[in-house]
């Protein structure tokens, strides 16, 4: 093979797997925005940090297991990015504080923003029922919380800084709950835990491990209420049916 041709295949082969990231966020159509003028300066990729993370230590990292409460006391009336400027309260987390199961999500949207319960919402109905009614568990019996604590303006994805930020609260929750499974909601949540930008369509499904705690990655709730098919049902449905049994071994 000449090289042209192999720059093409891997010219398509990009649009591929771009084209693969946009669906599973949903993305239906794309509206070309106007041209800017030539003087205009290009808009920076993310906005910068306004509240460059602090250098502080928190007392619930000294210890072998804390507990919940002392890592929400450490998180406090938190103001350490800028998500603290919009949101109405802080959604930690919910559920059994000795939990098998945890649930780990983006962050919150506007439902668990005024009430401080992760997954409230229309996803977090759907998450419930996969729950109680698929895995035959009280959702009470799992624990269920964000990556970031703070919901994120507009429902967006939270930025690379925010979540370096929340990261060391979403570590002492996963260090004082100790589950046996950790399953990652969506592709920011799995991004995080594999440590890598993953593309959800292509890692549900498949093992992986953060600080030693298996993670089974799936679709998020919101995804699979925007692309309702039997197929995703059945995927998402493995995935947790996997995620109970690993939970249970001995």
């Amino acid at each position: 093979m000449d090289g042209p041709v192999d720059e093409t295949r891997e010219v398509l082969r990009a649009a591929r797997a771009w084209l693969a990231e946009l669906s599973e966020e949903g993305v239906t159509s794309y509206e070309r925005m106007p041209a800017a003028p030539a003087t205009a300066a290009p808009a920076p990729l993310d906005p910068p940090v306004a509240n460059p993370p602090r250098d502080e230590t928190l007392a619930f990292e000294g210890a072998p297991r804390p507990t919940l409460e002392a890592v929400r006391e450490s998180l406090g009336d938190c103001d350490r990015c800028p998500l603290h400027q919009t949101r109405n309260q802080i959604v930690f987390g919910d559920g059994n504080p000795d939990a098998d199961l945890m649930f780990v999500g983006e962050g919150p949207g506007e439902n668990e923003d005024l009430q401080g319960l992760p997954f409230v919402g229309k996803a977090g109905e759907l998450l419930t029922k996969m729950i109680e009614a698929g895995l035959d568990l009280p959702r009470s019996e799992v624990y269920i919380c964000n990556i970031v604590k703070c919901r994120p303006p507009g429902n967006r994805d939270p930025h690379a800084d925010e979540v370096a930020t929340c990261r060391r609260f979403l570590d002492g929750q996963i260090r004082a709950v100790q589950p046996k499974v950790i399953v990652a909601l969506g592709k920011p949540a799995s991004s995080l835990l594999l440590g890598r930008n993953v593309a959800i369509t292509r890692e549900r499904g498949t093992w992986h491990e953060y600080q030693g705690t298996p993670v089974m990655p799936t679709f998020h709730p919101a995804y699979v209420l925007r692309q309702y098919t039997a197929d995703n049902r059945r995927l998402v449905w493995e995935d947790l049916k996997a995620a109970l049994a690993k939970s249970r071994e001995a």
